[in-house]
């Protein structure tokens, strides 16, 4: 009879001892169901995702379909030089300033020119623009914002002078 009490004894310590566990493990058990969840839910997006690129792999060859390819054309840069853009756009702009006795097809055909090479130029340099997007007066603005982003970024435009812009603003 002393071991069954002493055994009863010991289960109750032992329960007496669990019981914080068992309340923890109560109070935080929605918190173990959702890891869980989501490690499921991860495992099987992982799972997914391997066995897709397997059937695709599986589907298209890629040794056969990049046999005819090139791949030393992809090191060659065949993209102008940040100075031959520099000296399109010098260029472009001395004839941007004589443009108003030139034809309306060459005025625009020199504008477009010029913008195309802005376009570049600020790839090149990282400058945002919004060129394209563009027209009337907002166009003319952003030509001027653009300019003064690339010149501040280090390529070198050249101004109008001074007795030109007098010139076309007097008439």
């Amino acid at each position: 009879m002393a071991v069954v009490h002493t055994l009863v004894l010991a289960l109750a310590l032992l329960a007496l001892l669990c019981l914080p566990v068992f309340l923890a493990l109560i109070i935080g058990a929605d918190e173990i169901v959702d890891r869980l969840a989501c490690a499921v839910a991860e495992w099987r997006d992982a799972r997914r995702e391997r066995r897709t690129i397997k059937q695709l792999n599986d589907a298209v060859d890629a040794a056969t379909l990049t046999r005819d390819i090139d791949l030393a054309a992809f090191d060659r840069d065949t993209r102008p030089s940040i100075q031959e853009i520099a000296a399109d756009l010098r260029r472009l702009g001395g004839h941007r300033l004589g443009i108003a006795s030139r034809s309306r097809v060459w005025q625009c055909a020199v504008l477009q020119a010029y913008d195309d090479r802005l376009r570049l130029a600020s790839q090149r340099l990282g400058v945002v623009e919004h060129l394209a997007e563009l027209d009337g007066m907002d166009l003319e603005i952003e030509r001027v914002r653009v300019e003064g982003e690339l010149t501040a970024a280090g390529l070198s435009l050249p101004a109008a002078p001074s007795g030109l812009r007098r010139k076309q603003r007097g008439g």
